[in-house]
């Protein structure tokens, strides 16, 4: 429903490192804050320490996005963000706002983020019951963005992969539209990666997709002798 596309991905066909960027429209150039944050992220080294090297690139497009929301004619900007590094049969996860990180294996869904929401505190506090968040008003409101302060945190898990885990990486137009049983009903019997995509993106698009619908999907398979 959006007239410009404000997300943006990074795949890695190295098998390293992956990300996907969800620009803020409401805050103006959400396509400019994506990009910047999927280009630090893109900058760095296949074998750098993953934990703080994500979140030090991240840190970076935190201050960049905010020098470039004080330039003449932008305004102030942002970007939620979930970035995926693997090394060594281990996924370490950083992110910000409410993109999100899943890992399928032997046909159970788990979700590896936890979003930075107001709706996920008032769920956390007891105040609104799970089932409820995606219909609630302020679902979307996010209370971390990448460029949107100074200080900006960084939350990262770690999650050891074994041959057959699926993991996918999503923006929240996808989890608009689809919920954790439709995900994992189409990520336990796609064919393969590029099928996933597009299936997780139809579906969502035929549910109406109120946003831009982003998703990258890795499949963890056994290391060639």
């Amino acid at each position: 429903m959006r007239e410009r596309n404000e997300d943006s991905i990074l795949t890695d066909p190295e098998g390293v490192l992956w990300a996907v960027a969800d620009g803020m429209g409401g805050y103006g150039h959400g396509d400019v804050a994506s990009d910047i944050v999927i280009e630090r992220l893109s900058t760095l080294a296949d074998n750098a320490l993953a934990a703080p090297g994500l979140r030090t690139r991240l840190l970076e497009a935190n201050q960049a996005i905010i020098a470039k929301s004080a330039e003449p004619g932008m305004n102030q900007m942002g970007s939620t963000v979930v970035a995926v590094m693997i090394q060594n049969s281990t996924a370490t996860i950083a992110w910000v706002g409410d993109c999100r990180a899943y890992l399928w294996r032997r046909g159970a869904l788990r979700l590896l983020t936890r979003d930075h929401t107001v709706v996920q505190e008032m769920v956390d506090e007891g105040l609104l019951r799970d089932d409820a968040r995606e219909s609630h008003p302020e679902s979307h409101v996010v209370t971390r963005a990448v460029g949107f302060e100074l200080d900006l945190e960084v939350d990262v898990v770690s999650a050891p992969l074994v041959a057959g885990d699926r993991m996918v990486l999503c923006s929240d137009g996808l989890t608009a539209c689809l919920g954790d049983q439709d995900i994992a009903r189409q990520v336990g019997t796609a064919p393969d990666t590029d099928a996933l995509c597009k299936s997780l993106v139809t579906k969502a698009l035929e549910r109406g997709a109120p946003d831009n619908v982003s998703v990258v999907c890795i499949f963890a398979t056994e290391a060639p002798a």
